[in-house]
């Protein structure tokens, strides 16, 4: 019995040993491979890069990964390779490739005086691509086969196909199955055998990736210009772009109603607190737009005080935002528009006044150029619906966004006892004064809600665009439209009218030209107040009846 456990022992240590040998060349093999990363030759790193990928080592894909990404660094002097992470803004962490070990941190300026990138061309990304597909093309997860069958779709040759063709059996999801069938099948579809090619180009049938649409309509090009092809391919290929084609328009469709619902939520965004004020106080606030602009600006600020915690800093500009521009808000009522109630022409020409006094006074503390606020990580990329259709995250967050506001708002004149007094106001602004409402206050409260909302209106501009003291210029004129369009006062009405806008402007975009829809749209709406002068929701009361 201690005869048998001790040869189990000795054997497991044996294992063990030949393991970590195994473990040791390969990484001996990619060490070697290292210096000729280092040399000026594409020839030498692709010889480097073919023994890296084929040294079997666990490290491999990092290594090849850094490569494809800019990330492998060599020292200029003793030519040994590091992996460089940028941590913060200018400052770099250098750890070792095989063992990621933190070797040291550096400067900017002392990672471009020691360290040097290891420089590809497009030949090298294309084979960086192949490899790093082969070597990932077994994984484990779902989506790192899924990517790498997708990038060796864009880089099929012989050796390519093979491993999918032996490994598509062998693949369990749906979805990675079939891309990998699509793979094999733009392969066939260049076959010399028209039978092959016939079944291929009938599979691809429908097919939304882009490399599939542009094989078809080479396909088609050779085909229409042979006489010796066979006379059944041409045909396939036309049914074939046909199906693709109708498939890509419906998905088309869906992503412009996608996009004018984003365009619409910022439309909403910018417009509902304008309502809230022109409904109320029938004030035309020309300096409505740069409440958006000193909201964007407040995001830009707070990002700045903290440059470590980006991926917090919108849970913190929301808020800030809000109160910067509510209490700019509340500070322009008491000067300047109570003194002009009942003479909107003036509240015009003195708010318009006032909206090039803080553009000028941004220009002054911030510069004329713009400033780039950064995404949060967790809004950044898209989701990818199939490869004709993908929703970018920053917008699906505004939509969200947006509806949070407007639900949060009615809740607020709904439920809360200033919302009653605001209504009151609203609708009949002398019996409310005579039943003890301070309308003075009411007024200055809700001009201060309606900038606060454009401020928070303004930080999910900032996620869309850079952010520039003229940024409220471009929204100004959309906004009164959506007001006006809508019915004055009536969140509901702004609500719809900015989607109904948003969404028709995307569509239109297309076919006119983004000026010339925007011109379209406000003949529209010109036309529709000629005959609901009132808007979609007429709002009863002082506004809608002076």
């Amino acid at each position: 019995m201690k005869r048998l456990l001790f040869l189990a022992f000795f054997s497991l240590v044996f294992l063990s040993g030949l393991d970590a040998a195994d473990h040791t060349n390969s990484d001996s093999l990619i060490q070697s491979s290292f210096r000729l990363l280092s040399s000026k030759s594409f020839a030498d790193k692709a010889t480097a890069i073919n023994s890296i990928a084929e040294s079997g080592s666990s490290h491999a894909v990092l290594v090849l990964s850094s490569i494809l990404e800019g990330d492998l660094y060599y020292h200029k002097k003793n030519k040994n390779m590091v992996l460089v992470t940028e941590t913060t803004p200018r400052h770099y962490e250098i750890t070792d490739p095989l063992t990621e070990e933190l070797v040291s941190t550096k400067s900017k300026k002392e990672l471009r005086k020691k360290y040097k990138k290891v420089g590809i061309n497009n030949k090298l990304r294309g084979l960086l691509n192949e490899k790093l597909a082969a070597l990932t093309i077994y994984s484990k997860d779902k989506s790192t086969r899924l990517r790498s069958t997708r990038k060796l779709l864009k880089n099929l040759n012989p050796s390519t196909v093979e491993l999918l063709r032996d490994a598509a059996p062998r693949e369990t999801d749906p979805q990675v199955k079939e891309l990998m069938q699509v793979c094999i099948a733009v392969s066939d579809a260049r076959s010399k055998d028209p039978e092959i090619q016939l079944g291929a180009i009938n599979e691809l049938a429908g097919s939304l990736y882009p490399e599939v649409r542009v094989l078809l309509e080479e396909l088609k090009t050779a085909y229409t210009d042979s006489v010796a092809a066979d006379p059944r391919l041409l045909p396939a290929v036309d049914s074939a772009l046909r199906a693709t084609s109708l498939k890509v328009s419906f998905y088309k469709q869906v992503e412009n109603i996608f996009f004018g619902l984003s365009l619409g939520s910022v439309l909403l965004l910018a417009a509902v607190g304008l309502a809230i004020t022109f409904g109320v106080m029938g004030v035309i606030n020309m300096a409505h737009g740069e409440m958006l602009m000193l909201g964007a600006y407040t995001t830009f600020v707070v990002q700045q005080l903290m440059p470590n915690s980006i991926e917090y800093s919108l849970f913190v500009a929301i808020p800030a935002a809000f109160i910067v521009t509510g209490l700019a808000g509340i500070a322009i009522e008491r000067g300047i528009i109570r003194y002009l109630y009942g003479r909107p022409l003036e509240t015009l020409l003195a708010t318009f006044g006032l909206s090039l006094v803080l553009q000028q006074l941004v220009r002054s503390i911030f510069s004329p150029l713009n400033r780039s606020v950064i995404t949060p990580q967790w809004m950044s990329g898209s989701f990818e619906f199939n490869p004709a259709l993908s929703l970018t995250y920053n917008r699906m967050y505004i939509v969200v966004f947006a509806l949070m506001v407007l639900f949060g708002l009615l809740w607020l004149l709904k439920k809360t006892s200033f919302g009653l007094q605001m209504r009151a106001v609203t609708q009949n602004r002398n019996m409310a004064k005579a039943m003890g409402i301070r309308t003075g206050w009411v007024d200055a409260l809700t001009f201060g809600l309606g900038s606060g909302i454009a401020g928070i209106g303004g930080v999910a501009l900032s996620q869309l665009t850079n952010v520039g003291p003229n940024l409220g210029q471009a929204y100004i004129v959309d906004s009164f439209m959506v007001v006006v369009f809508g019915g004055v006062g009536n969140l509901w009405g702004t609500f719809f009218g900015a989607m109904i806008l948003g969404i028709t402007n995307k569509f239109m975009e297309p076919m006119t030209g983004a000026v010339f829809a925007k011109i379209l749209v406000l003949i529209f709406i010109i036309l529709f107040i000629q005959r609901y002068p009132r808007g979609m929701f007429a709002l009863k009361g002082r506004a809608a009846e002076s």
